[in-house]
């Protein structure tokens, strides 16, 4: 397993743990608004090979709890199953960030008890789920079995959404609501503009919109909050 970025240190991105975070590139998908496109493809090049990782993960015993995969989309890669099978027997907990386009991969983790936190995102409502995903048309059957097995899984898991001016209003929320209907968690996060976004002209809403956009969620989740709004 080739590891194409690192964050040796972070406190937020494993909700109530101290992590680091692993980048693998590869995805299926190319949201236009994305932070991390240059793993889109697999050509990313590599920081460190999964052996360096793991000698890492043993001198950090005592001060880091868990590892958070991301991406790209990690459940493309082959090697993920036996990649986070080795962290988690080096003691660690694993969070696993996913689009949701692969249930088959994530059904394994979750029978298997290797994972122990989900975020999965929601791009968009139905309608403009392809637009969002910067692809032409997307099937969003594997979304839909992806949110009923979290759902159904006993796993701590967590939905959410990067929201952008020019791409979701107030209707995606009131459709995004029905897509996730009695999720525990459910998250609304701002875009934030920065160098590696592939395109330009995205926007994140004004702090009115987002608080509307949260309340229209509210009554389909136990639990729907901002994250990263000042």
């Amino acid at each position: 397993m080739d590891i194409n970025g690192i964050q040796k240190l972070t406190l937020l991105d494993y909700p109530g743990r101290v992590a680091c975070t692993v980048f693998l590139s590869g995805c299926d998908l190319r949201c236009p608004y994305c932070h991390n496109s240059e793993l889109w493809t697999g050509s990313a090049p590599s920081v460190m090979d999964e052996n360096e990782f793991f000698d890492f993960l043993k001198k950090r015993k005592g001060m880091l709890e868990g590892v958070c995969i991301t991406g790209g989309e990690p459940t493309l890669r082959k090697e993920l199953y036996g990649f986070i099978k080795g962290i988690k027997e080096l003691g660690y907990s694993v969070k696993l960030d996913s689009n949701g386009f692969r249930p088959d991969a994530l059904a394994r983790l979750i029978s298997d008890r290797l994972v122990d936190y989900i975020a999965m995102d929601i791009k968009n409502d139905p309608a403009r789920y392809a637009l969002t995903s910067g692809l032409e048309k997307l099937d969003l059957g594997p979304v839909y079995e992806s949110i009923g097995l979290l759902k159904e899984s006993g796993v701590d898991y967590e939905f959410r959404t990067t929201v952008v001016k020019e791409l979701h209003d107030l209707d995606s929320f009131v459709n995004i609501g029905r897509m996730i209907e009695g999720a525990d968690r459910y998250f609304l996060q701002p875009f934030t503009d920065r160098d590696t976004v592939k395109f330009s002209g995205f926007h994140a809403p004004e702090a009115f919109e987002m608080k509307e956009y949260l309340e229209t969620v509210r009554p389909h989740v136990k639990h729907a909050e901002i994250r990263g709004m000042e």
